[in-house]
């Protein structure tokens, strides 16, 4: 049985996460990317230097990543990270399901869909029980993302 080539890139993708590769993660992206998630929502460079922020600042980061699949438009591949949140010290386990579109034999669009009442409950602690549903702490932890990922690349070019 043969692989699709948009398995083997999202296997790729991940493989190098999982090596805190952000170059080879980034190179895995079309130029006019599209990523987003519960806490970002960028396009082209700004996505792949997210995960090079992710990569050289996650100091105890583990990833481990099954059910790659792919065919000539579309793809899906499920991820767990676990890490220590940086703003509070508290261990996280997310759960992530992936998405992928493709363009050029690239990943052109790239949607990670994860439970983020979960996820704000282990980071955040009491307020991310009290208010891991709302709107409000959702709207707060993406501008506090953004502000994360300008300072960094102000930073590293």
């Amino acid at each position: 049985m043969t692989v699709h080539p948009h398995a083997v890139l999202i296997t790729r993708f991940y493989s190098a996460f999982a090596n805190r590769d952000w170059a080879t993660m980034a190179s895995c992206y079309h130029t006019d990317v599209h990523f987003t998630d519960p806490a970002f929502d960028l396009r082209g460079p700004r996505a792949g230097q997210m995960w090079r922020m992710l990569c050289t600042q996650g100091r105890d980061l583990q990833l481990t990543f099954s059910d790659v699949r792919a065919d000539d438009k579309v793809g899906a591949a499920r991820w767990d990270a676990r890490y220590t949140f940086s703003k509070t010290g508290r261990k996280v386990w997310n759960q992530i399901n992936a998405e992928f579109e493709f363009r050029d034999g690239l990943i052109h669009r790239h949607i990670d869909r994860f439970d983020f009442w979960r996820w704000s409950r282990q980071a955040l602690g009491v307020p991310g029980l009290m208010l891991g549903w709302s709107s409000f702490l959702r709207g707060q932890v993406q501008k506090q993302a953004a502000r994360g990922l300008d300072a960094f690349m102000a930073k590293h070019g």
